[in-house]
């Protein structure tokens, strides 16, 4: 379960860094370049809520529990 988080997370990076390479890379095209860095990171936003979502299912079903900070030493 743990993998398939940090996976996740890794793919949400890896299209932030996408659209931040478009962004910077897109003053020859522009049109294209815009449309194109707006897909990314409509895609970040996507998976970043569907992460949000199973992290929450997954805690609902029981399948990840909530470790916490120690309130004692």
């Amino acid at each position: 379960m743990k993998a398939l988080i940090v996976i996740a997370l890794v793919v949400i990076v890896g299209a932030l860094a996408s659209a931040g390479v478009l962004m910077l890379r897109g003053k020859h095209d522009p049109g294209r370049a815009d449309t194109r860095m707006a897909r990314a990171l409509a895609v970040r936003v996507g998976l970043s809520i569907a992460l949000f979502l199973f992290i929450l299912l997954s805690w609902r079903m029981g399948w990840i529990q909530p470790g916490g900070l120690p309130l004692s030493r």
